[in-house]
């Protein structure tokens, strides 16, 4: 009680921030959109019912929508130390709006699949500078003592709205409309909203300290390669942050084959009929779907209350080989059953040590990477979060059989856990 207590004081004192709850606004509305936006596409794609959605099938949805941004993200790192980051956070969203509302035309009118994901690519891009640059740009609204606290409350609260966002989308399709693209154009609106609260915020406040040229297209993109090698070596130079960043992106594989063999479940195994044998079983599998992001959001929320904690006592070191130490115990046990209970425990397991880690790695990042580095070094990182989540993803179209249900993948994932809580153990002793 008297940790619990001393967090919510911390609470209260980092929400008198003015700043850092105006940077707070535009990642809870940007990030609730990406809630609605990916449970359109997730309905659209994966539980239509005219559809027979393989782990192929959305590996195949996955790389189309990750792996070509994994190639420039590194790009628009080093635009993010070029460019103030509140215009990127106002016309970042503006863009995003106008793009979901051709989202919703093009699922209107059934256009061909290359034009739906080069428009919902385009969206997931933007999406990752977005989320890129309001991690860089959180030292410049907090002390670096309240910075634990504020990776903590931040990043984690962007995620809940994300779980909002999705909860909104699920619970419209199923009492309201059946319509994705209805879905898609309330997102649209949350864009909206996010580029008007950037507004709050003075233009020069988020940085960077200063901008850099030139001007001219070509000249820009071999400053733009330049500055990326810099930023590289940079990140070589501080050995526990790119420690962490593979940490992390391991972490990342472990959650997205997960995420595919959960989506299968849903799918096939725990609705009865399973999704296409008649008209309602869509709905059965959304219900399930939601559930699942529902429990493990509250993962990422409890995260969020005992980190701070967790990282007082055990360094941020310490604090991941325990999430992964727990990740590797746990996951197995509940993950073999294949029944719904004990995967939904399970859900909420990995909320917490994955976010609990990803709190612990942001924060040794923010605090060892210069400030004019940081929107190369969070870009790069965003990279290899796809990367690894699309590389789950295919590994887990390998695997899994077409109901989900495989003893491989599960062992594999917990070996994975345990090789990172030894190895950063290993490097945390030394």
């Amino acid at each position: 009680m008297a940790a619990v207590g001393s967090v919510v004081g911390d609470l209260r004192t980092l929400l008198r921030l003015r700043n850092f709850r105006r940077l707070l606004a535009v990642r809870l509305l940007s990030q609730g959109a990406d809630g609605v936006y990916q449970v359109a596409l997730a309905t659209y794609v994966v539980f239509s019912p005219e559809e027979q959605a393989s782990p192929g099938a959305i590996a195949s949805a996955m790389a189309v929508l990750l792996l070509p941004y994994s190639l420039v993200g590194p790009f628009a790192g080093v635009l993010l130390d070029r460019w103030q980051r509140r215009q990127v956070f106002l016309y970042g969203n503006l863009l995003r709006a106008a793009l979901a509302c051709a989202t919703a035309a093009l699922m209107l009118h059934r256009a061909p699949d290359w034009l739906f994901y080069a428009s919902a690519l385009t969206v997931t891009g933007v999406n990752r500078f977005v989320l890129a640059g309001l991690s860089a740009a959180l030292p410049r609204v907090v002390d670096r003592e309240h910075l634990v606290l504020a990776n903590s409350l931040s990043p984690t609260a962007g995620t809940l709205a994300a779980i909002l966002g999705g909860a909104l989308a699920f619970l419209v399709r199923l009492t309201l409309s059946d319509s994705d693209s209805v879905l898609v154009l309330i997102g649209a609106a949350l864009y909206l909203c996010a580029a008007l609260a950037s507004l709050r915020m003075a233009r020069g406040l988020l940085g960077p300290e200063r901008e850099l040229g030139p001007t001219g297209l070509a000249p820009a993109l071999a400053d733009t390669a330049r500055g990326l090698l810099a930023g590289v070596r940079h990140l070589r130079e501080r050995r526990v942050a790119a420690q962490v960043l593979g940490a992390m992106t391991v972490m990342r594989f472990c959650y997205g084959a997960l995420t595919v063999m959960v989506l299968m479940l849903c799918r096939y195994a725990w609705t009865d009929p399973p999704v296409g044998a008649d008209e309602n079983g869509a709905d059965r599998g959304l219900a399930m779907l939601g559930l699942a992001v529902a429990v493990s959001g509250a993962g990422f929320f409890a995260a969020a209350l005992v980190t701070p904690s967790g990282v007082r006592r055990l360094g941020p070191l310490g604090w991941i080989v325990a999430c992964a130490a727990a990740a590797a115990l746990l996951e197995p046990a509940l993950g073999l059953t294949f029944a719904p209970l004990p995967l939904l425990v399970a859900a909420f397991v990995l909320g917490l040590v994955t976010q609990g880690s990803k709190i612990a790695s942001d924060t040794v990042v923010q605090s060892v990477v210069d400030d004019t580095f940081r929107g190369r070094v969070f870009s790069v990182y965003d990279v290899l979060f796809n990367v690894g989540f699309v590389a789950a993803a295919g590994v887990a179209a390998l695997i899994l059989p077409p109901d989900g249900r495989s003893v491989p993948l599960v062992l594999v994932v917990a070996l994975l856990y345990l090789s990172i809580a030894a190895t950063m153990a290993r490097f945390a002793s030394r």
